[in-house]
């Protein structure tokens, strides 16, 4: 018999009483926490930010002095504040310049909890293409030295993106936080110290 999926455990409850618009707030925060892959004054971009959990927990690291670019395919509505810029677009199309805004500098980090819309068919293997991509588009966006979060499906193609990325970071390590199910295939792909390639 296949587990039971809890729709509404205890880090959905704590995300609703904290004021977090998804559990997956709970992810990020504690992924920083263990590795400090942002700080004060940083630049974040979000990849794939919908709903905004992620730019709440990025916002609350980076203060007054930082700033978190999200884009999604989805429009968010939410007002995160005027350290925030949220984009409606597609990863695949938007030039980097718009991504970077008027500043034109570099990120600090990218972090990314992007997912296919999930089937059950070859559901992995299009998480594996969503960060492919994320790799190819860090040459224009993060700076050397710069760290790397993403969401990626375990299964076959998990290990050589592993292999991908550690080509282009110092450390890079799969990580399963806490607030992720128990069920889920899920892993977050932590990669520090980019180094982008010549």
């Amino acid at each position: 018999m296949a587990a039971r999926r809890v729709l509404h455990d205890e880090f959905f409850k704590k995300a609703k009483a904290e004021g977090y618009l998804a559990r997956s707030a709970y992810k990020l925060q504690e992924i920083n926490q263990r590795k400090r892959l942002f700080g004060r004054g940083a630049r974040v971009l979000d990849l794939g930010c919908a709903p905004g959990a992620w730019i709440q927990i990025a916002l609350e690291e980076v203060g007054p002095s930082g700033v978190v670019v999200g884009i999604d395919l989805k429009e968010i509505r939410d007002d995160f504040g005027p350290n925030a810029h949220v984009l409606q677009g597609d990863i695949y199309k938007t030039p980097p310049e718009v991504l970077k805004g008027e500043s034109g500098k570099l990120f600090d980090t990218v972090v990314s909890d992007m997912a296919p819309d999930t089937t059950g068919h070859g559901d992995h293997f299009l998480s594996i293409r969503l960060c492919r991509r994320v790799l190819e588009m860090l040459p224009d966006l993060l700076k050397p030295g710069g760290n790397l979060v993403m969401k990626a499906f375990e299964g076959e193609e998990y290990g050589p993106l592993l292999r991908e990325t550690e080509k282009l970071f110092q450390h890079v390590k799969g990580f399963k936080p806490k607030a992720s199910r128990d069920i889920s295939v899920e892993m977050y792909v932590v990669a520090e110290r980019y180094r982008p390639p010549k």
